[in-house]
């Protein structure tokens, strides 16, 4: 992201340590109220937004809307609030493991097919629209799979 953010928009090194600084202060503290948003909204409605806006920020015609939607986007709680609720409390550290590990996975991949994308002048964007695209199709089938299934602690 800081080299799409580099690239598409001439971003220094400084600013974009202020990008991601702000980001991850937003996810923190959507990590601390993401109990009272599911409360709100359910934590399932909450995927599918976050990576459309994932999928939305290469879109955007200019840097403070490009930095405003990933704000946004780092704003949304994680699926992992949500794994954490449909799984027993006592399989809860298996199934963050395992999750974590497929992230792990994912993240150490990324790069070499990103790179690929990035190393051509039209599709610097490409990152972007496939990791969201793809987030969007795993969350809209997470979904499906699961938008009848409570909460463990509804079920006792």
């Amino acid at each position: 992201m800081a080299f799409w953010f580099h690239l598409k928009f001439g971003v220094d090194e400084s600013m974009l340590g202020l990008i991601f600084f702000g980001a991850n202060i937003l996810a923190g503290v959507s990590a601390l109220l993401a109990g009272r948003l599911a409360a709100k909204f359910g934590l399932i409605n909450t995927l599918v937004p976050s990576n459309f806006l994932l999928f939305l920020v290469p879109l955007m015609p200019n840097l403070p809307l490009a930095i405003g939607l990933l704000m946004l986007r780092f704003s949304v709680p994680t699926r992992q609030s949500y794994t954490m609720t449909i799984v027993a409390p006592d399989q809860r550290s298996a199934a963050s493991g395992v999750t974590t590990i497929a992230r792990s996975i994912g993240a150490a991949i990324s790069p070499v097919l990103s790179s690929l994308l990035l190393a051509s002048p039209g599709l610097i964007s490409a990152p972007f629209l496939v990791a969201g695209g793809v987030k969007i199709v795993y969350d809209l089938m997470l979904y499906r799979a699961f938008k009848s299934l409570k909460p463990h602690e509804k079920q006792l």
